[in-house]
């Protein structure tokens, strides 16, 4: 095997970016975020590299690159994966290791470090073959893409065959969606204004700049002071005016009772959506919420895996799934949670933002459109305004609508000098942080 046909090292950094200093990001849950990746990158013999990464908010993204690195053997001196079938090949060998699935099982750190290193290689896939990620999966056949997916657990909502024909239905008008996508982009909403560490002035602000631009929804974090909450909504709706959606996110901040009372209250001032109301894992806790109160229930950015999602939609618990590129294992189990929704017949609206989650997760929806759900009616993708320029191909968003990325690839690849300047703890821009610790408290020694 040449050595340009094989995997032949395997590259893991500790990136992080002190965005807690001017509280981007700042929710009811998560006050003082550094938004930061556990990034990875493959190197072949030759030709392009496959580049991956997992999402979090600081401290343990050292801990997420240790679980990237433990996946090293099962993919250095691999044949490059090129195919569906090489594809669903590493992803079945990434998630099913007895001994690291144990640490789960499929669900957390090891899930999510797993994704890392298949979304890498779905990278490098589409990079060979010189198409962006949505177009080389929307390419495959029908058949190729269900042989993608894990169905084991997944049987009882959601059967291979009745997965085929979901696929087979959109297939023959794939050519003309993909040439609208291209014409005209996916329909985004923007998180900028909402950030509850915001001033009322900069909300006002940054909601008076996202209809300027375009947008038809934006997103408020709510859920840490109920008139607050109250202020804000209004503040927002007389910023952003009637025809504007205004969803609502509280970040898992609230038990099932607690949600349904606060929404109660919330709903006059009419949110699209409220986000997390309560545990992502509580299945039943978001049914109740759904069917205690106005408004439509929307989860899924840390849903731990597709059993998760299938039980969520078993129960009608949600009106919006939102997958996300980086929580669950990659492209595969992604491609698992589209088809159960569109069983379902629910909507996906991504969430996004953070490090590199714009770049990615757009790849996924925009292939939803062309050849699964065949709709973007009442779907949307989270845009975030922040770190894009750290990224070698980045999110265009115009027009409140993100423009389909031609570049080959999944948009992953950081440009060296961030990784560099970024890197912790040795990085200047954390080196010019820490005397003699860092800002967190963490030790000086090197992840």
């Amino acid at each position: 095997m040449a050595a340009a046909d094989t995997v032949t090292g395997f590259e893991v950094h500790d990136v992080r970016f002190p965005t807690s200093e001017q509280r981007d990001g700042s929710d009811a849950m998560n006050p003082d975020p550094d938004y930061s990746a556990a990034y990875v990158v493959l190197h072949t013999g030759s030709g392009p590299r496959g580049h991956g990464l997992c999402f979090t908010i600081g401290r343990g993204n050292d801990v997420m690159a240790a679980a990237i690195r433990s996946l090293a053997p099962y993919v250095v001196g691999r044949p490059v994966p090129a195919t569906a079938a090489a594809l669903a090949a590493l992803h079945h060998d990434l998630t099913h290791d007895s001994q690291l699935r144990w640490l789960g099982p499929e669900k957390g750190v090891m899930q999510m470090a797993a994704g890392a290193v298949v979304n890498a290689a779905w990278d490098l896939a589409a990079a060979r073959a010189g198409l962006p990620v949505w177009e080389f999966l929307a390419a495959l056949t029908p058949e190729e893409l269900v042989s993608l997916v894990d169905f084991r657990y997944l049987s009882d909502a959601l059967t291979p065959a009745e997965a085929l024909a979901i696929l087979r239905a959109a297939a023959p008008g794939r050519a003309e969606r993909a040439a609208r996508l291209k014409a005209e982009g996916y329909p985004a909403y923007t998180t900028s204004p909402g950030w509850l560490g915001y001033d009322d002035a900069k909300l006002v602000r940054l909601a008076k700049r996202a209809v300027a631009e375009g947008f038809g929804q934006i997103k408020l974090k709510v859920g840490a002071d109920l008139d607050d909450d109250k202020r804000r909504l209004r503040l927002a709706r007389d910023a952003v005016g009637p025809g504007v959606r205004i969803a609502v996110d509280a970040n898992q901040r609230w038990d099932v009772a607690e949600a349904v009372r606060w929404m109660t209250a919330l709903a006059p001032y009419a949110p699209h959506w409220i986000e997390e109301p309560t545990s992502p894992d509580d299945v039943l806790g978001h049914a109740a919420v759904r069917s205690g109160q106005p408004v439509k229930v929307a989860t899924g950015e840390h849903v731990a895996n597709r059993v998760v999602f299938k039980q969520l939609l078993q129960a009608g618990a949600v009106d919006f799934v939102q997958i996300d590129a980086a929580r669950v294992a990659g492209v595969n189990e992604n491609l698992a949670i589209l088809l159960l929704a569109a069983k379902y017949g629910v909507p996906v609206c991504p969430h996004a933002g953070g490090v590199g989650l714009c770049e990615l997760v757009q790849h996924l929806a925009m292939f939803d459109y062309v050849a699964v759900s065949g709709s973007w009616e009442d779907r949307v993708i989270e845009y975030v305004d922040h770190l894009h320029d750290h990224f070698s191909d980045p999110v265009v968003v115009e027009r409140g609508r993100y423009r389909a990325p031609a570049a080959p690839g999944f948009s992953a690849r950081m440009k060296p000098a961030s990784i560099a300047a970024h890197r912790f703890p040795d990085g200047p821009v954390w080196r010019a942080r820490r005397s003699p610790r860092s800002r967190h408290g963490e030790q000086e020694v090197s992840a």
